[in-house]
Order: C-alpha cells, then sequence, then structure tokens
C-alpha cells in the first residue's frame, strides 16, 4: 500500500470497524467542509459498515489515511463518468486536531499516484467548495490546477458558495514527480 514517511494509505480491518465509526462521527467538524450544502444524516453502524466501511475494507475505491500508526482520515474515488474515465477524488481527515499538519498534502499525491498506476486514466480531478479554502489550496499545492469554478451554485446557511473544480492529467503528473525528483 502506498506510504511516505509517516502516512500510509492502507485497507480497513474488520476489527476496526468500531473505531473507524468513532472517528468518523464522534466529532462531525469534518461534515461542515464535506459538502455540507447536501442533507445528511449520520449512519447507524450498520449502515456505516455495509456502505463506506466496506469500501474501506475492500481497498479500491477508498483507503484510510493512517498518521503515525492512528487512522486519521481516508481518500475515495468515484466515477462522474466511468463510460468516458471522468474520474473525482476526495479526502477527508476526520479527527480536527490533525487538521493544518500537512497530512492530506502527504497522502493525496499517494492516491493520485496509485491510482495512475493501477488504473486506465488520464486525468483525476477533484471538486470542492468555496466555503474549504484549505482544500482547495492544498489540491493546488499538489499541482492539482483550477480548472472551473462554477459561481454561487451552493447555497448554505444563507450564503452562496461557488464550486470548485481542480484536476491534474497523467503526463503533468509525471512530469511534476520528475521535476521534484531531480
Amino acid at each position: 500500500m502506498p506510504k511516505y514517511k509517516n502516512i500510509k494509505l492502507r485497507k480497513a480491518d474488520l476489527t476496526e470497524l468500531k473505531s473507524i465509526y468513532d472517528l468518523m462521527f464522534t466529532d462531525e467538524a469534518w461534515v461542515e467542509f464535506n459538502a455540507p450544502y447536501f442533507p445528511y444524516s449520520r449512519p447507524t453502524l450498520v449502515e456505516f459498515e455495509q456502505k463506506f466501511f466496506n469500501r474501506l475494507m475492500a481497498g479500491k475505491t477508498a483507503l484510510l489515511i493512517e498518521f503515525d500508526g492512528q487512522a486519521v482520515g481516508s481518500v475515495s474515488y468515484y466515477w462522474e463518468d466511468e463510460n468516458t474515465r471522468w474520474l473525482e477524488i476526495g479526502i477527508a481527515i476526520y479527527d480536527q486536531r490533525q487538521w493544518s499538519q500537512g497530512i492530506g498534502r502527504k497522502a493525496l499525491p499517494l492516491w493520485i499516484d496509485h491510482l495512475f498506476a493501477t488504473l486506465e486514466i488520464e486525468r483525476v480531478g477533484l471538486t470542492t467548495w468555496s466555503g474549504n479554502p484549505r482544500m482547495v489550496a492544498c489540491a493546488q499545492a499538489i499541482g492539482m490546477q483550477l480548472e472551473a469554478q462554477i459561481r454561487k451554485v451552493r447555497y448554505y446557511k444563507g450564503i452562496y458558495y461557488d464550486s470548485i473544480k481542480l484536476g491534474v492529467i497523467r503526463e503533468q503528473w509525471s512530469q511534476n514527480k520528475a521535476a521534484q525528483n531531480q
């Protein structure tokens, strides 16, 4: 599984079901940044296991982020359109005490490397919103480019926000990695 220094992406183990559930849903501050304009309700433990936790155990479309030996978040992907190989990624750091420590900036490149190595795709995209400036900064810091900014289409708590689309194509990613290794 992908690893860089104290960051590792890995599958979840069934023995972690309760601890990962607690990590995600004891303190739900992360939900305020993870597309909060869509309806949200906390899943039951059974619902969580049947849906997202099974994805984490399978390790294909989602992996845990481990930081210094502790699970702190996850990375995932979904198909915007599988027929045209349009893939989008996501990341969440669930424990807000771990925010602003550069974990995402280390985990996202590992995930993108893994996806380019294992899937027949030419682009990795990430969609967020202007209410999550740390996510935008993180994506741009690792080499993703702003591809679209759809103005005032996310209404949340009485304020309109922009939808932000960032992406990187395989060729750019490879060139950036080669330049970093020189």
